[in-house]
């Protein structure tokens, strides 16, 4: 079943890329490399900055992923394998890879400014206040969510925080190599391959213990200090080498499910709602889009495209392998953590002592919510032990399992501190671009919040807040919540710019998975407030009324959005520019 799954997975995945995805490169956004890109045309030596693509792959892969298409499939193992499984796929190809593209372009053709201003721009200014304000909430969330999970697998792995500051030092001496010194592409590259294998083995033999509150301060100053230094002195060679991770992560575990030839031992279904998220039963419907977020389609792959990635993209040809190709990649790991867990997680959970009982369909999604709240054996720990598991049952045994673990945590770590640091980026240009009207009335405040320190701070701050308390099952799903509500806000946006200004008569693509998608997230936030939240308040546990305060507001702003996204499609509809 591993064999048969991973390769079905791999097929769709490579056709689709080059007939629907090619489609829409030639026939919706018309790629052209004869157009300046805003990295040439705006260039600034701190965020226009040209990449080549393989380099900003792997920055835009390392940001758009984080640990979210891992976390959220190894969540949503507790419905089965079956319905986390079609969730990924058919959210990818209808929903996912076009929002990402479309996000993408859309912001080049607009200097590279974010999606909110393109939603402000074809809707009007009050969609735009909107937006930018729940696109800062998912923001802060981000944070939380990320730095949660990253502080528990730096308590439970040492080895895995010790590699990733390793891979640091090794990222900062690869970025004077390749834009101060100018070394030769391809030795930098060789370079950089031998420091991260350093890295990881430095990891293994020298793990650095601490406890999870030192790991938010360390991760609260980490954060603001990426967040603001010029994107070529860390972001661009750390991403490079990430990349690295997910070549060798993906290459690994593909050939490993192939030929391990294993059943599966976790049920394909077990029941539609699980107790999962707040201890609550948690329906498949509508719930399923707060717990898988990236791996199958995100709001915030739009924010990267838009924020941080299209103002390094060299020529518009290169936007399909980056926007597309990274969306399907990342498909395509949720595909290889769904097939190693539900061949070998089973296996995993007895051994690490967590629960001894019988599982079957019946009782095994109750027994997966214990699984879920051990720091010992949680989402990202099952991953990393099935994973290691699924690579020793095959000739590739050969690798020491305590080395694939610690590749299989870095996926998680490393990605994870890559979307906190761009996450926090991304809240600076947020709040420079909100802070515009400010420019003429309190030239102070406008100073402070465009001072690139300053305005790194505040999503910091508030985000390490939430994540302080360890709560993570609640941040995750509030965090899914505003994820998933952004995806439909901006595949609307993306919809409206192919109709409006493309001229596309393909605007279908965009409009009709963004409405079935924007009622199932509504209906899961309006679930999520309604169920999961007054128990949690009822605690007084610390994200309980912040969280809760958030979801309220972005709710309100997403009827807001709605409202002026028929009213602005229906005008556009009427004059005839889509025709």
């Amino acid at each position: 079943m591993t064999t048969f799954i991973i390769v079905i997975g791999f097929l769709i995945y490579f056709t689709l890329y080059f007939t629907y995805g090619k489609k829409l490169e030639r026939d919706v956004v018309m790629a052209s490399d004869a157009k300046e890109t805003p990295s040439q045309r705006l260039y600034d030596g701190v965020d226009y900055i040209p990449a080549r693509t393989p380099v900003l792959f792997g920055h835009h892969f390392a940001s758009i992923a984080g640990a979210a298409p891992i976390i959220g499939p190894a969540l949503a193992i507790c419905w089965g394998w079956v319905p986390g499984l079609l969730w990924v796929w058919f959210g990818n190809i209808f929903i996912g890879a076009v929002h990402d593209y479309l996000a993408l372009m859309a912001s080049v053709r607009y200097d590279g400014k974010s999606v909110q201003f393109v939603a402000s721009d074809l809707m009007g200014k009050r969609t735009g206040t909107a937006f930018y304000w729940i696109v800062f909430f998912l923001l802060v969330l981000v944070v939380a969510a990320f730095g949660a999970i990253i502080g528990r697998m730096f308590v439970a792995t040492p080895a895995i925080a010790s590699a990733f500051i390793w891979m640091i030092v090794a990222a900062l001496i690869l970025g004077v190599l390749m834009y101060r010194v100018k070394m030769n592409f391809n030795a930098v590259t060789l370079i950089g391959i031998v420091m991260l294998i350093a890295a990881i083995i430095i990891g293994v033999e020298m793990p650095i213990t601490a406890t999870y509150q030192t790991w938010m301060i360390f991760l609260f100053f980490y954060i603001i200090i990426a967040a603001s230094i010029p994107v070529n002195v860390l972001l661009q060679p750390r991403d490079y080498l990430n990349s690295f991770l997910l070549y060798a992560g993906l290459l690994v575990g593909f050939i490993a499910a192939v030929f391990a030839f294993r059943g599966f031992e976790i049920p394909a279904f077990s029941t539609f709602s699980p107790v999962l998220l707040g201890g609550k039963p948690t329906p498949f419907w509508p719930a399923i889009p707060l717990v898988i977020a990236c791996g199958s389609l995100s709001g915030f792959h739009s924010l990267v495209a838009s924020g941080t990635t299209s103002k390094q993209l060299d020529k518009e040809s290169s936007g399909l392998s980056i926007g597309y190709g990274a969306m399907f990649t990342e498909g395509f790991l949720s595909t290889i953590v769904i097939v190693s867990i539900a061949g070998f997680g089973y296996t995993a959970i007895l051994n690490a002592g967590v629960t001894t009982e019988a599982l079957n369909p019946g009782n095994w999604g109750a027994a997966f919510t214990k699984i879920s709240a051990s720091v010992k054996l949680s989402a990202a720990n099952l991953f990393t032990q099935s994973y290691a598991d699924m690579v020793n049952s095959t000739w590739l045994s050969i690798i020491p399992t305590q080395y694939v673990k610690v590749l299989a945590g870095m996926w998680v770590a490393a990605f994870a501190m890559t979307t906190l640091d761009t996450t926090n980026r991304l809240g600076r240009y947020c709040l420079s671009e909100m802070a515009a009207p400010l420019k003429e009335s309190t030239p102070a405040v406008y100073t402070a919040l465009t001072n690139r320190w300053i305005a790194s701070v505040i999503p910091a701050a508030i985000g390490i807040y939430l994540a302080w308390s360890g709560n993570w099952l609640i941040i995750w799903g509030s965090f899914g919540a505003a994820n998933q509500l952004i995806a439909s806000i901006a595949l609307m946006t993306g919809a409206i710019w192919v109709f409006a200004k493309m001229r596309s008569q393909f605007h279908a693509v965009a409009v009709i998975p963004a409405v079935l998608l924007w009622i199932t997230v509504t209906a899961a936030i309006i679930w999520f407030l309604a169920v999961v939240m007054p128990g949690d308040i009822a605690k007084k546990a610390v994200p309980g009324w912040t969280v809760s305060v958030i979801l309220v507001i972005m709710l309100i702003m997403n009827f807001i959005f709605i409202t002026d996204f028929w009213k602005s499609y229906k005008k556009v509809g009427q004059s005839g520019s889509g025709a």
